[in-house]
């Protein structure tokens, strides 16, 4: 089974996230800070980070090295934020995200790419 980690403090919507995850054969951890997310990803590695950019306490680009630094095989990163936080959007870009999404686009594209997104990169 492939899978990921979602970092969101929000519970109604990482429910939304992981229900889909499941309907599509999939498994997501929720992790509700970033050292949280890098505990986790220590334990397992993941396939894909999905990034909520307005989770407390991020530090983006410190978070993505620890991330490299912690996995065998560094995991695709999707972040998501307020469509109204173009800096931070254009933040997440520059730091490295794999993909950068409003968080509207992000839901509208879940059910079709949260498969791709949490699938691990072979090379």
């Amino acid at each position: 089974m492939t899978g990921g980690i979602m970092l969101c403090d929000d519970l109604i919507f990482f429910s939304r996230v992981a229900g889909t995850a499941r309907a599509a054969g999939l498994t997501i951890r929720q992790a509700k800070t970033p050292a949280a997310l890098l505990d986790l990803a220590r334990q397992s590695q993941p396939g894909g980070v999905l990034i909520d950019l307005h989770a407390d306490g991020l530090d983006l680009p410190a978070l993505l090295a620890e991330l490299r630094a912690v996995c065998p095989v560094m995991p695709k990163t999707v972040a998501f934020g307020s469509h109204v936080a173009a800096d931070l959007l254009k933040a997440a870009r520059q730091a490295g995200c794999d993909r950068v999404l409003p968080r509207s686009q992000f839901v509208k594209e879940l059910e079709t790419d949260l498969g791709e997104w949490l699938t691990p990169t072979t090379s």
